[in-house]
């Protein structure tokens, strides 16, 4: 047996969100400019109350996906 880690377990927890995307996404709803909050792993959106998910290194932003800020 192989003592080097399964390279489905590094495939599960995905690559990392690339800040650098922050320059070029928007709200959807808004069209204004979203923050990164890296302990949530989401987008947010302030002006709308949203929170936009981000999946495998990839930001959904889709409004029915997003939940709402409190």
């Amino acid at each position: 047996m192989s003592t080097q880690d399964d390279p489905e377990d590094d495939a599960a927890v995905g690559p990392e969100f690339d800040r650098r995307m922050l320059e070029a996404l928007i709200c959807p709803q808004t069209h204004e400019r979203l923050s990164y909050d890296a302990a949530a792993g989401e987008l947010l959106s302030k002006s709308a109350g949203l929170a936009f998910p981000i999946r495998a290194g990839i930001p959904i932003l889709l409004v029915s996906e997003a939940r709402t800020l409190d």
